[in-house]
């Protein structure tokens, strides 16, 4: 389908408009503008109150006032570095406008003796005077309307004024005439309901308001555009479900002989949160379309016991299953939980990393395709086109992401009718996350612990207590116990006060003994990362001083210490997902979270919710409400979209009602046929969610 013409003048290059030239175009390219369509959504990010006050009573320091006044004086600085003073009286008292590193001649042309000029800027009290160093705007009282009563301030890049970005948003919104006469793609009762305006209005709106709370989340107009951006992303990953599902699957019903031997070999009954989830899952497996699940679930809920009946499954069935995780080592160690449940059922399990020998992986990739290895675990090194299965029917994907859609989509792409996929991932993600980066899948979580987990003690420490901290520590190795030791970087760095990984190291093995002391972080080659690993799984090494690279995949239940340093510079679901290395045995663990003196009560406030709950959820909550959709996971490896107007913390509801109407829509309209399904259409070009629009072009 070809972009509805009504478009094409949004999809032309900023190039051309006002003050934009080649240079211009390429500042404006770093801010991700290079069209109108980049450009009209390029939102304000804050408004100026700029209309106009009678007077200068009532004003405060710092506020922005907007005055007229008479100009009475000039008084030129006595030397170059001195400041330019001119004295205008408003009606009710004087106002110093004072400018630095000016010329005479400019200024007198500027502020004429004798004549009034209006000037808006921030005011501060010096020495008991009113002062507006610099206005950002002189007007002749005449042309006052020409001065906008609510000014937006844009995201900027070095080189690219807000004014400059001002003009070409008015040429751009003066193309926008044509799009009045563009369909409506929201339901009519929901504008009505909502009194929503339509999509040129609303982005006049936002670039000219008429209002302080124009910006505000729950402004018609904002609003509007915040579900235009919902609702386009949530038919594009219906479409892509749908899509997927479409062909016909291959249905995957087990008998059970293999699980029924699996469970006797874990040695405690399933939580009925794992039942649950296995239930959702073989019955999606059961059917003769694509499975498409997350499963998620907090740090020690029994992830790996679902995932293994789920594969198991898939070999009863008469194929194969895979597991891939990002990460050598906790690839490995998904083999090493997965190897004895394996060999329990009679099930041949292989390995397949980038590591692995040439011979070691023909060998592997032989199995693969023969059928013999019925479940393989590995990395991105399943990905490799000469890794073919002979009956492949569930995908498994740990710690999703970390990975991309389309990493997912490629190992499920090697089994002939498209795979089951189930997804999973340890970290808690509140429900607003789900939606936008899971909305393509079903959910089932894990929201129990098995029995015998045992509670991590979490305490808060000052890293003045370092000395205290250590001897305690002496004191555990010295029974035997062991701990991790986290550091924030890897080394010592001028521009930011972290502690090094490796001076810490250096520290501890001093103090408690070089053997005793192991080290392992990202940089370190993965020969050597998996040697400290296993000497600590081992018990040669006592205490692992490590990154974040320990946060998942290192299983070792006789650990029972876990202390991170500079915590506070850590998220919330991160030090949650360290702390849950520890508390995985039968014996009693702590958890030690040191933060420099200097530390705000605000993140002293913030780290005290770990030591009140080890809910991963409410913990994801807070987390969100803090920092934010993109700290929490990372854009660039969330998969979260991103939006230019709607926020994923605020527009919660937006969100759960534009996933509601994506799915009505497309239970109705399967192929966006009708005509509120080609205003979609438009919609779908307009927001430029390019899975969908490539699966409306091939479709």
């Amino acid at each position: 389908m070809a972009r509805p013409e009504i478009l094409f003048p949004l999809f032309a290059s900023v190039e051309g408009l006002p003050g934009v030239g080649p240079k211009t175009a390429g500042l404006f390219a770093r801010l991700r503008i290079e069209r109108l369509r980049d450009l009209l959504f390029h939102v304000p990010e804050r408004l100026v109150d700029r209309r106009p006050r009678v007077g200068l009573a009532g004003l405060e320091p710092k506020d922005v006032a907007t005055v007229t006044v008479q100009i009475e004086d000039h008084r030129p600085g006595r030397t170059r570095h001195q400041p330019y003073r001119v004295f205008g009286e408003a009606s009710d008292g004087t106002l110093e406008i004072v400018h630095f590193k000016t010329n005479a001649e400019w200024m007198r042309r500027l502020y004429p003796l004798g004549e009034a000029r209006l000037v808006s800027g921030r005011v501060e009290l010096w020495d008991g005077r009113w002062q507006m160093p610099h206005p950002d705007h002189v007007l002749e009282p005449a042309k006052a309307d020409t001065l906008p009563p609510f000014e937006p301030v844009y995201a900027l890049t070095e080189g690219l004024t807000g004014r400059l970005v001002g003009r070409a948003v008015l040429a751009a919104l003066d193309r926008l005439d044509g799009m009045e006469a563009l369909p409506e793609w929201i339901e009519p009762g929901l504008l009505a309901e909502r009194g929503w305006p339509a999509i040129a209005a609303a982005l006049r709106a936002m670039h000219l308001p008429d209002a302080a709370s124009a910006l505000a989340f729950d402004a018609p107009a904002r609003s509007r555009l915040a579900y235009d951006e919902l609702l386009s992303h949530q038919l594009a990953l219906q479409l892509a479900r749908s899509r997927m599902r479409r062909g016909k699957g291959l249905a995957s019903s087990g008998d059970g002989r293999l699980r029924a031997i699996a469970a006797a070999t874990f040695g405690y009954p399933p939580t009925g949160a794992q039942s649950r989830a296995l239930d959702e899952i073989t019955a999606d497996m059961a059917e003769p379309v694509r499975m498409m699940r997350l499963l998620q679930g907090d740090v020690g809920s029994g992830k790996t016991w679902v995932a293994a009946m789920a594969l198991l499954t898939a070999v009863e069935a008469g194929g194969q299953g895979v597991m891939m995780a990002p990460t050598e080592i906790l690839a490995r160690q998904h083999a090493a939980s997965l190897g004895p449940i394996a060999e329990a059922a009679g099930v041949e399990l292989v390995v397949l990393t980038g590591r692995d020998k040439v011979a070691e992986r023909r060998e592997t990739r032989a199995a693969l395709v023969a059928g013999q290895a019925k479940i393989a675990v590995g990395t991105h090194a399943l990905l490799q086109p000469d890794v073919v299965f002979q009956d492949l029917r569930l995908v498994v994907v740990d710690e999703q992401h970390r990975f991309g859609v389309r990493q997912r989509l490629e190992l499920t792409e090697k089994a002939p009718t498209g795979a089951d996929v189930l997804v999973m991932t340890a970290t808690p993600i509140p429900r607003t996350l789900a939606l936008a980066g899971y909305g393509d899948l079903d959910i089932s979580v894990l929201d129990e612990k098995p029995p015998g987990r045992q509670p991590v003690e979490t305490a808060l420490v000052s890293q003045d207590r370092y000395p205290e901290i250590v001897e305690r520590l002496k004191a555990a190795v010295a029974r035997g116990s062991r701990a991790y030791w986290v550091c924030p970087a890897v080394e010592e760095d001028e521009d930011t006060p972290f502690i090094s990984v490796e001076e810490r190291h250096r520290k501890l093995a001093a103090t408690l003994g070089p053997e005793r002391v192991g080290l392992v972080h990202g940089q370190m080659p993965d020969e050597q990362k998996d040697a400290a690993v296993a000497a600590f799984q081992a018990g040669t090494v006592q205490v692992l001083v490590a990154t974040t690279v320990i946060e998942v995949g290192v299983d070792v239940p006789e650990a029972t210490i876990m202390v991170v340093e500079q915590a506070d510079i850590f998220g919330l679901a991160q030090l949650h997902q360290l702390r849950g290395r520890v508390g995985r045995g039968a014996g009693r663990s702590s958890c030690l979270l040191m933060f420099p003196p200097e530390i705000t009560e605000t993140a002293r406030a913030r780290l005290a919710v770990l030591r009140e709950t080890e809910d991963g959820f409410r913990i994801a909550e807070e987390d969100l409400r803090l920092r934010g959709a993109g700290d929490l996971l990372g854009h660039a490896q969330s998969g979260l979209p991103r939006f230019q107007v709607a926020d994923l913390e605020n527009d919660a509801a937006l969100m759960a009602r534009a996933r509601d109407d994506a799915r009505l829509v497309l239970h109705i309209d399967p192929e966006l046929s009708t005509p509120r399904g080609t205003a979609l259409r438009s919609l779908l070009y307009l927001m430029e969610r390019d899975q969908s629009v490539r699966l409306l072009k091939s479709g």
